[in-house]
């Protein structure tokens, strides 16, 4: 399903029913409070729900996972207490198949490719390094990648997940030459103006974790020339 719902809080709503509630996050956005003190995402979700129920007290939402502030597309978040840990438990078995979206200015080695490293994380740089052997406090890290369209000077490559480590895409793309546009964390050459980068969390199937079906969401992607490119 590709579909969005806007409204006043200029919130994109992609799904939503009495458990769960799925919105397409912009570069920016952060999903949880941090020491920026900016708005999260999750606040503004709970907004939405007390205005469209009128509900007159605190506002339930679990956060079941996150997505980098410099990047866009697919948020679940849990209505009930009852989902949460459901939906965690999902998350946790990597149960949940998620697909995402980047565009690259150097072509990747392969037309498609699993790659594995280990990462290592550095907290006071807030970045993961990719090896190709296990090293000390390194975690295993694949995932699939195609390139699924040639764009003027760039590479649209879709991605699947098999893990979910710490900047796990952005790592592992920089450590094959391949750095997503406007990362200049992981080693593009300059910044995007808005300071996102085109990384975008596109597709997410899951059993839903009372219904016991099928969910699948697709984000489109922001509006913006490279993205609309991608999709025309």
């Amino acid at each position: 399903m590709e579909k969005t719902i806007s409204n006043k809080n200029n919130l994109q709503v992609l799904f939503e029913d009495n458990h769960i509630i799925v919105v397409n996050k912009r570069p920016g956005d952060i999903v949880q409070g941090d020491k920026t003190g900016d708005k999260p995402l999750s606040e503004v979700v709970k907004l939405y729900l007390k205005e469209k129920y009128n509900k007159p007290g605190n506002v339930y939402l679990g956060v079941v996972h996150r997505l980098d502030r410099p990047t866009s597309g697919i948020v679940l978040f849990s209505k009930t207490s009852k989902a949460l840990p459901r939906l965690n438990k999902l998350f946790q078995k990597k149960e949940a198949q998620k697909t995402y979206w980047a565009i690259v200015k150097n072509a990747p080695p392969k037309k498609s490719d699993t790659l594995v490293h280990f990462l290592k994380r550095n907290q006071k740089q807030n970045k993961s390094y990719a090896h190709i052997k296990e090293v000390p406090d390194s975690k295993k890290a694949i995932l699939e990648y195609r390139i699924v369209k040639k764009l003027d000077n760039y590479f649209l490559l879709e991605i699947d997940l098999h893990t979910g480590r710490h900047h796990q895409i952005r790592s592992q793309l920089s450590a094959i030459g391949s750095p997503i546009k406007g990362d200049l964390k992981y080693g593009f050459n300059r910044s995007n103006k808005d300071a996102s980068i085109h990384l975008h969390a596109r597709e997410l199937k899951f059993i839903h974790p009372v219904k016991k079906e099928e969910v699948h969401i697709i984000a489109p992607p922001p509006r913006e020339v490279l993205w609309n490119n991608c999709i025309s």
